[in-house]
């Protein structure tokens, strides 16, 4: 798909693009410039998050930012214009930007009180709430009327009432000479949740930078407000007014809270229901003695060949589930409903699920079955460390053919994983507890963990599916199987 176009000699324009496998939306969590930046080809211009991993876009050619289409937190539509470029700054008059006509009414409540910027907009005729709240900032002599403005509008979303007198300009008049106040994204990101305008956040940070506190401490005044229902003439047109306000809550704080499902959330919600209703799912368990296999794991971390790699009990148990689809390879394999056909895979893209900020992902290690121990070490490592940054990307998490959840590191013995859509198997990791023990025909003491095979039953039968698990057991309890199974 292209993602520029050229609306005249002078000015193109930049489109979001599929950054990954037939998505169709992405949100832009950040902008990285501002009208009036120079930029370069290839130097990144916002941060997108779509259904499947946060992304940084580049633009393919240099010159002068015309123009931003959307405000950060707006879902763009794949091919939707996001910005407009000035390749030849200087050569002539540059018409006004396309969005000006309807960024100019500021005094007009109604257009302020549209759902946050969830609409998309045709392309060339920008978005109203980006001029409301961005426009009026960049002059301190319209920010005061701004202010009031803007803070009347959010505190009848809120359903509260408004304050007759303008809610704190000053911190407005105080923001950087670009107009947006100073603060980093996840700062950005409560605020919006909450439903707080950083223009009317007092800043505690160092060069006047707004912090989480500074956000909690604009939202807790709100949140113990009274509470009346808005007068016909003030209520947002898409905003129902309660029949009757809820009681008071003596602590003060909210009764619930509404967060949008959208990125990565709402794409695990739909994934999960379509894998969970579609394929029929089986699940075994078994406890098993894995004191050899943290013997183990304390050998390799002093082992020279293991030096710089991260060595953990995870490791191990990938390697020996790689090990039981050797040994069992019709487990590795997916359902074409299309086709009516089981497709075997001669490979291994092995998943592990990842709990992040952004929602649980699952990115893979490509061709897992070929790496040696040190190399899977490797792997996983760069894996984990990728995911916790945020910089997983949609190809890594594409592909993938068996996954492990490892949901013992939330301390938990074990669970029923649902499985990824296209796979067959999910192996689900309890937490390994020292527990009494048959040993050697007397209790003892030793490391103890259970776990569980879910598997799609159209093409994995019990014995198939209990084969694979006893074989993960097997290796676990005697890791030595590992040289002569592998």
């Amino acid at each position: 798909m292209t993602t520029m176009t050229e609306t005249s000699a002078r000015f193109r324009e930049f489109k979001m693009p599929d950054v990954g496998e037939g998505l169709t939306e992405a949100e832009i969590l950040k902008w990285f410039v501002q009208p009036g930046d120079t930029v370069t080809d290839g130097q990144v211009v916002c941060e997108v998050e779509t259904a499947k991993a946060a992304v940084e876009l580049p633009i393919p050619f240099d010159g002068v930012v015309h123009e931003l289409r959307f405000p950060e937190g707006t879902t763009v539509d794949v091919g939707q214009v996001i910005i407009a470029i000035d390749v030849a700054p200087g050569s002539g008059d540059a018409p006004a930007p396309a969005a000006a006509p309807a960024q100019e009414p500021v005094e007009e409540p109604e257009a302020e009180a549209e759902p946050k910027g969830r609409t998309p907009v045709l392309v060339g005729y920008g978005v109203a709430e980006s001029s409301t709240k961005r426009r009026p900032r960049k002059g301190v002599s319209a920010a005061p009327e701004a202010a009031a403005v803007a803070a009347a509008v959010q505190a009848e979303l809120n359903g509260h009432t408004v304050p007759a007198a303008p809610v704190a300009p000053a911190p407005v008049a105080d923001a950087p000479a670009g107009g947006r106040p100073l603060a980093k994204p996840p700062v950005r990101k409560l605020a919006k949740d909450l439903g707080i305008d950083l223009a009317t956040v007092v800043p505690t940070g160092k060069d006047g930078v707004i912090t989480r506190e500074d956000v909690h401490a604009a939202a807790a005044p709100a949140a113990t407000a009274p509470v009346a229902a808005p007068a016909p003439s003030q209520a947002a047109p898409s905003q129902a007014v309660p029949e009757a306000p809820a009681p008071a809550v003596a602590s003060g704080s909210a009764r619930e809270t509404r967060i949008p499902v959208k990125g990565v959330r709402k794409a695990i919600a739909q994934a999960m229901v379509g894998s969970a209703f579609t394929a029929p799912h089986v699940t075994e368990f078994v406890t098993v003695d894995v004191t050899r296999t943290m013997k183990l794991v304390a050998e390799l971390k002093e082992d020279k060949e293991m030096a710089g790699v991260r060595v953990n009990p995870l490791l191990i148990i990938a390697k020996a589930l790689l090990v039981a689809i050797k040994r069992n390879p019709e487990v590795n394999a997916a359902w074409d409903e299309a086709n009516q056909e089981i497709v075997q895979k001669h490979y291994v893209n092995l998943g592990i699920a990842a709990a992040t900020p952004r929602g649980l992902i699952v990115p893979n290690i490509k061709d897992a079955h070929d790496k040696t121990l040190p190399q899977l070490a490797a792997a996983l490592g760069e894996l984990v460390t990728t995911a916790r940054d945020g910089k997983t990307s949609p190809a890594a998490m594409a592909g993938g053919t068996v996954t492990i959840t490892n949901v013992g590191v939330f301390g938990v013995d074990t669970g029923t994983p649902i499985l990824n859509p296209g796979e067959s198997a999910i192996l689900a990791v309890g937490a390994i507890k020292l527990q009494p023990w048959v040993h050697k025909g007397k209790v003892k003491p030793r490391q103890v963990t259970t776990l569980a095979l879910s598997f799609d039953h159209r093409l994995v039968d019990g014995e198939l599916g209990s084969k694979v698990l006893a074989d993960v057991a097997a290796i676990l309890e005697q890791p030595k199987r590992l040289i002569t199974w592998a």
